[in-house]
């Protein structure tokens, strides 16, 4: 494979939508010390502006309480409190990190529910409508007047409103249909904008990009203000119709959870049987199947329902509040170089399309307890860090692309389009190139070259890389090398990051008749990062 840069190759300003925000568990981890320091890593060494998390309203939050909570005793109920206080400490952390909250409205205080469905997670959350819609208004009125009063009127027109989180997911995330749910955002959002107008409230925060054209549809008709639209995509998904180009529109698309919690843990149960091993981490990998490895399962849903969200979204800025390579927690893959190099050709693609306004790579942090806060260091979990904060792949990915240049140059829409795909940029210090060798599967094969010429009126004064590959940036190998261990102390945990950390070196070239040539050989899921001085 063969990429020439041209002395004159046009370019254009890098949308850096990738550091727009990241995702992260669940709100109550907010008040934790290492999530608090390892949310400062992530700003102050990716550049990312934003944190979204789930659950800020569950009632592990305590936002709204009576004195039954305390005593079931009668007459217990008449005494009733809201506070909003975890939630503002929450907030302070992220704030003290040099990012802003991505606001995720979620989910039901029990004292307000419909209903008493529950998510199906560790930390639950009730996921029914309210039963009052006067009472939550007046709930999401002073929730509001409750920030602008602790961080100020300026400040909380920077952040972004979001209501609730993937409620296409029918008995997952939540307990009602299509209808329910914009019935949910009209009053949440009329509710924000009548206590400030120039707060920026936005949905529909669903799976697999759906839901977009009637979400929009229904806000334009029925005048229902809506500043952004929301919405997620992954490429390998445990979830049935999630991997569509852009649909279903059918408000009742199935999914795994709609015949039922129970009938999907019945269908999961032989699973159980089946595996080897002992541990809850065992038991998670029997039932959560890595499809990314099973399936042929494309790289560009993304991209292409990316641009079609963009066409439904009718000019609005459009936000992908989640994505990833892989939505299977747990999954081996999701500690190797392959979520890496998806991560770099997607983001890449994204931005060379010029579809997204920003998005939020599922997450920054293994400190994630939906299922299960798990002790092995590598269990497959979302993060760009372990739990005790050692970097993976996907962080140095991200490591990458935060280091380029502002001014990317065009090298034509099929540069990213391959399995070897390469993007080129230019700073003040110089020429950046990103090469990477992208599959879905992680499969054994030979190394592939790929060739790099570049255009320059005289030799350069240095040219250094960067490597993901098997030896640099990969710490899961390094820890099965030392033998898996189980309980690792703080020496261990900051030995493995500077053992696995990618180090910059020489690479070697050739420069004549005003031409670089560089070479790279490339195994599956590599990325390299080349600098140009």
């Amino acid at each position: 494979m063969q990429f020439h840069i041209p002395a004159g190759a046009k370019s254009h300003p890098l949308n850096r939508h990738w550091q727009f925000s990241v995702g992260s568990g669940h709100a109550l981890l907010a008040l934790r010390a290492d999530y608090a320091r390892q949310l400062k890593f992530i700003h102050d060494t990716l550049g990312i502006e934003r944190v979204r998390f789930h659950g800020i309203f569950c009632d592990d939050m305590q936002t709204r309480t009576d004195f039954t909570d305390l005593m079931p005793i009668p007459g217990a109920e008449r005494f009733t409190e809201t506070n909003f206080h975890s939630i503002g400490v929450a907030y302070d952390n992220v704030l003290a990190a040099g990012m802003k909250p991505f606001v995720e409205l979620s989910f039901m205080p029990e004292k307000l529910a419909s209903g008493d469905e529950q998510l199906k997670f560790y930390y639950g959350g009730n996921i029914t409508t309210p039963k009052d819609y006067a009472a939550w208004e007046a709930f999401i009125q002073e929730f509001v007047r409750y920030l602008q009063h602790r961080y100020g009127e300026d400040e909380v027109r920077t952040w972004c409103f979001e209501v609730w989180n993937e409620p296409d997911l029918k008995g997952m995330f939540f307990a009602g249909d299509r209808d329910d749910y914009f019935e949910l955002y009209a009053h949440t959002a009329r509710a924000i904008k009548a206590v400030d107008p120039a707060i920026r409230v936005g949905g529909p925060s669903t799976s697999g990009s759906k839901w977009v054209e009637s979400f929009t549809a229904y806000c334009r008709e029925n005048h229902v203000p809506v500043d952004f639209v929301t919405t997620h995509q992954y490429a390998g998904d445990p979830l049935g119709g999630v991997t569509d180009q852009g649909g279903p529109e059918d408000a009742d698309a199935e999914n795994a959870f709609s015949g039922g919690f129970e009938s999907f843990l019945a269908q999961i149960a032989q699973g159980l049987s089946q595996a080897q091993g002992s541990r809850v981490l065992d038991g998670q990998r029997a039932v959560m199947v890595d499809k990314s490895e099973l399936e042929d399962i494309p790289n560009d849903g993304m991209v292409k329902n990316a641009a079609l969200v963009k066409k439904q979204a009718g000019g609005l800025p459009v936000y992908y509040t989640e994505w990833n390579e892989n939505s299977t927690f747990s999954a081996y893959t999701n500690d190797t170089r392959k979520v890496a190099s998806y991560l770099v050709k997607v983001a890449l693609e994204l931005e060379q399309e010029q579809t997204v306004t920003g998005s939020s790579v599922w997450c920054f942090s293994d400190l994630f307890e939906e299922f299960h806060l798990f002790e092995e260091q590598f269990h497959g979990g979302f993060g760009l860090l372990t739990t005790d904060g050692i970097p993976k792949p996907s962080y140095y990915a991200l490591r990458f692309l935060h280091d380029v240049g502002d001014e990317r140059l065009e090298l034509g829409d099929d540069a990213t389009q391959g399995e070897i795909g390469a993007a080129a940029f230019r700073s003040g210090e110089g020429t950046q190139v990103l090469l990477f060798r992208q599959k879905m599967k992680n499969l054994d094969l030979p190394k592939e070259t790929a060739e790099i010429t570049v255009e320059l009126p005289q030799a350069p004064k240095a040219v250094r890389v960067q490597r993901i590959d098997e030896t640099s940036g990969n710490p899961l190998a390094l820890w099965e090398a030392d033998g898996k261990p189980l309980h690792m102390n703080r020496t261990e945990v900051e030995d493995l990051a500077a053992r696995s950390a990618v180090a910059e070196e020489d690479l070697p070239f050739a420069y004549g008749d005003g031409v670089l040539t560089l070479k790279a050989d490339l195994g599956v899921n590599d990325v390299w990062l080349i600098k140009i001085s």
